[in-house]
C-alpha cells in the first residue's frame, strides 16, 4: 500500500520533528525462537545467537538509512524474541543465566539497544521452565547489558496467580540489591504485567507472542510534546473541541509511525506487524506526558482532576491512531514513567504526585506503575501488594497493567536515583509503612471476575 501525503502535512510533521520532539521512538524486530529449542545448553545458545543475528543483522543501518531518507530521528532499534521461558522450558536456571546471555551477545553483535523476551507467562501457574527462568532473572538482568525481562502473572480470563506476585516482590528486591552500585539498574529492566500484549514494542516487556508469526518489523512512535503545544495553543477549547483537537494529532503522528515502518518491512523483507502509538514522554524538557496534563488547566500532575484529564487523553489517541492505520497495537496510549517524564519528576518533588495517586491514574493510562523509585528498606511483601493492586485494575478493566519499580538499596523517600539516558532520575517516593505480608503470603489465585465468561 502506497502512503502519500500532502505537502502542508509534510511541513508540519518537519515542524513538529525540529521543535516539538517528535520521533520514532523505536523500530523492534519480533523474532521467533520457537525453532531453536535443544536438550543441550551449547546448542542452545548458538541456535538462539544464530537466528538473532541472522534476521536483525541489518536492522539497524536500515533503520539509520530510512532516517536519513525521511529525516525522521528513530532512536531505538530493539528485538523482541519468544519468551525464553518456552524456548528453554528444560534448561535449569543456570540455562536460562546463559541463554540470557547468549541473547545479549547477539544484541551487541548486532547493535540494538535493548533485546526484550526473557520472559514467562504465568497467569494460571508455573512450568519447570517458568519457575527457573523466574529464578534466574536478578543473575540475568545484573550480569548483561542489553536484556529485559517480564513475566505475565494475570490476564481476565484467568485471574492473578497470587503464588507468582508473591515470587515477583523477591525477584524485583534481589535485582535492585544487585545492581544497588547503579542505584538498582537491574530492576528497571523488569516488568510484572497483567493482560500483557503479545506485540508490544516499548522494553522494557517487549517479547514476541506465540500468535505472532515468524518475524515481523513493529514501530512505535511517541510525540507527547506535539500533543503539549497543540493543548497549549488552544487555551478556550472544551473539552469536546480538545479532544478532537488531540485525536486529529495523533492520526499524523500515527501516518508517520506507518510510514516508518512499512519501509522497514520492504527493506529487510519482513512483515509490517502494527504501530504503537504511545506517548512515551523522555527527561527532555517538552516531552512530557504531565506537561500535556497540566497543558488542560492543572496547576500540577497529581492535583484533582489528573485522572479525568489523562483518561481523555488516553481515549483521543487511541481514536486517532485507529483512523490513521488498519494496525495500531501493541499499548497505544500514554504512558506514564515517572522518572522518564521531567514534569512527573518536578510534581513528585513538590508533593503534588503520589505512589496512590499514580495508581489511580493507571486505571485509564496505556500501562501501569512505571520507573518509580521506592525506598531501598521496601519489603519484597510490599512490593508483591503494589504488584496485586494494579494487576486487579487490569484484571477487572480488560486492559493492560503493568508495575515497573525500583527499590534504591541504601535510600529512603525523597533521595534521588539517576538512571542516564531514557530512564532519567526521579525522587524517591514515599509508601505506606503498613504490612501487607499476611495478604500476599495465602497463596493461591485470584479467580478470574466474571466479566471474563464472555463467550
Amino acid at each position: 500500500m502506497t502512503i502519500t501525503f500532502a505537502q502542508e502535512e509534510i511541513q508540519q510533521t518537519i515542524q513538529m520533528i525540529h521543535e516539538e520532539n517528535l520521533d520514532i521512538r523505536t523500530i523492534t524486530m519480533g523474532i521467533s525462537l520457537l525453532d531453536c529449542g535443544s536438550e543441550d545448553i551449547n546448542r542452545l545458545e548458538q541456535k538462539i545467537y544464530d537466528k538473532v543475528v541472522r534476521n536483525a543483522g541489518l536492522l539497524v543501518s536500515v533503520g539509520e538509512k530510512i532516517s536519513a531518507r525521511y529525516g525522521i530521528p528513530i532512536i531505538n532499534k530493539r528485538v523482541s524474541v519468544t519468551p525464553i521461558g518456552i524456548v528453554a522450558a528444560n534448561m535449569n536456571s543456570d540455562g536460562m543465566v546463559r541463554s540470557a546471555k547468549a541473547l545479549d551477545r547477539a544484541a551487541r553483535e548486532v547493535g540494538v539497544n535493548f533485546i526484550g523476551g526473557f520472559s514467562a507467562l504465568v497467569q494460571k501457574g508455573f512450568t519447570v521452565g517458568d519457575l527457573a527462568l523466574i529464578d534466574a532473572i536478578p543473575q540475568a538482568l545484573s550480569e548483561t547489558e542489553f536484556i529485559c525481562s517480564s513475566v505475565n502473572i494475570g490476564t481476565t480470563k484467568a485471574g492473578i496467580n497470587m503464588d507468582a506476585v508473591l515470587k515477583m516482590g523477591q525477584v524485583v528486591l534481589k535485582c535492585a540489591q544487585l545492581t544497588a552500585d547503579k542505584d538498582g539498574i537491574a530492576a528497571a529492566k523488569l516488568v510484572v504485567f497483567c493482560n500483557a500484549p503479545e506485540d508490544n514494542p516499548f522494553m522494557a516487556g517487549s517479547f514476541h507472542g506465540v500468535g505472532e508469526p515468524e518475524c515481523v518489523i513493529n514501530v512505535g512512535v511517541s510525540g507527547p510534546g506535539v500533543v503539549a503545544k497543540v493543548v497549549k495553543k488552544y487555551p478556550e477549547a472544551d473539552f469536546s473541541e480538545l479532544s478532537n483537537l488531540i485525536k486529529q494529532t495523533a492520526f499524523k503522528i500515527t501516518r508517520m509511525g506507518e510510514l516508518i515502518g512499512r519501509a522497514a518491512s520492504k527493506a529487510l523483507n519482513v512483515p509490517f506487524g502494527i504501530v504503537d502509538l504511545s506517548l512515551a514522554p523522555t527527561p527532555a524538557i517538552g516531552d512530557s506526558v504531565a506537561e500535556i496534563l497540566e497543558n488542560m488547566g492543572l496547576e500540577r500532575c497529581g492535583t484533582h482532576g489528573t485522572t479525568a484529564a489523562l483518561a481523555l487523553l488516553n481515549d483521543a489517541v487511541k481514536k486517532g491512531g485507529a483512523m490513521a492505520s488498519s494496525h495500531v497495537g501493541g499499548l497505544s496510549g500514554a504512558f506514564i514513567p515517572v522518572s522518564e517524564d521531567a514534569g512527573m519528576v518536578k510534581a513528585v518533588e513538590v508533593g503534588a504526585l503520589t505512589l496512590d495517586k499514580l495508581e489511580a491514574m493507571t486505571c485509564v493510562c496505556s500501562v501501569g506503575l512505571d520507573m518509580i523509585a521506592l525506598p531501598g528498606d521496601v519489603s519484597a511483601e510490599t512490593i508483591s501488594a503494589i504488584i496485586a493492586d494494579e494487576a486487579a485494575i487490569g484484571m477487572i478493566n480488560k486492559k493492560t497493567t503493568a508495575v515497573r519499580v525500583i527499590p534504591a538499596i541504601g535510600k529512603k523517600a525523597g533521595d534521588r536515583v539517576e538512571f542516564g539516558g531514557l530512564l532519567g532520575g526521579a525522587p524517591v517516593m514515599e509508601i505506606h509503612p503498613f504490612s501487607s505480608k499476611l495478604f500476599v503470603n495465602r497463596g493461591g489465585r485470584i479467580p478470574a471476575p466474571i466479566i471474563s465468561l464472555s463467550n
